[in-house]
């Protein structure tokens, strides 16, 4: 493995925030229970869901098999992966494992009002049926997390991670900040790689993520493209935030 040109020490996110921050864009996976018929089979279907905390919860009918089975087997767990184009396992996904119950008795009444304002949030479409006596909230009690971030990069997320991770502000705002950045600042990103990495040679860069810690880049090298990550001073969670830091960093860079 080539030694990397960058300081590896430099903040990223934990995959406990990697995994928070995909399935706070993602209101929609495959949800698999015990299968009462034929019993013993794990049941897998899609599902809309919103995250409530670190918990996801769901509005599911009485007539639902998930439902049926929940009833019988409380063991489930939630699939959530990134769509888009090219090679599927390279993109990021999280399965959520745990015990679900409804949130149905009277001491439930304020987790289930909090269930259904988040809900609504990521759904408001649901507003016409989420009255209906037929449905309830069903909320997953997470106690374990597999993160995959694609190709050799995963692993079981620690359960604290888990429960303390929030998304990250910045992933709502990321893609429009490295279109920007890549077709209106192509030299300012050669200049953030000469000045604060070891790939001094590097001819072209673009940029390839962004988060509120830092950013990434794919610098083009005598020895070909390599990865290069670099730090914010301090933390972010606007774009005028990233807008301030970039614009320091060049100035920095062409000193």
């Amino acid at each position: 493995m080539e030694e990397p040109l960058y300081d590896a020490s430099v903040a990223t996110p934990t995959h406990g925030e990697r995994a928070a921050t995909l399935v706070a864009a993602i209101p929609t996976g495959t949800l698999c229970t015990i299968a009462k018929e034929p019993a013993g089979f794990p049941y897998g279907s899609f599902v809309t869901f919103a995250m409530d905390g670190p918990s996801p919860v769901f509005f599911v009918s009485e007539l639902a098999e998930h439902t049926k089975n929940l009833r019988a087997d409380a063991r489930a767990s939630l699939l959530v992966a990134e769509g888009g184009d090219g090679d599927p396992l390279a993109r990021g996904r999280v399965t959520l494992l745990g015990l679900c119950r409804r949130l149905g008795s009277d001491a439930d009444a304020a987790a289930r009002e909090s269930a259904k304002r988040e809900y609504l949030a990521a759904h408001p479409n649901a507003a016409y049926y989420i009255d209906y006596a037929d449905f309830a909230f069903w909320r997953l009690d997470v106690d374990a997390v597999r993160y995959i971030g694609g190709y050799g990069r995963m692993s079981w997320v620690e359960i604290a991670d888990w429960r303390s991770a929030g998304p990250d502000p910045i992933a709502p705002h990321a893609s429009a900040i490295i279109d920007h950045m890549n077709a209106d600042h192509a030299d300012a990103l050669v200049a953030y790689c000469h000045a604060f990495s070891k790939a001094t040679d590097t001819t072209t860069a673009t940029m390839t993520g962004i988060d509120r810690y830092g950013f990434e880049m794919s610098a083009v090298t005598a020895k070909g493209p390599r990865p290069i990550r670099l730090a914010f001073p301090a933390l972010i969670a606007t774009p005028d935030d990233a807008r301030r830091e970039m614009v320091a960093l060049v100035k920095r860079a062409r000193a």
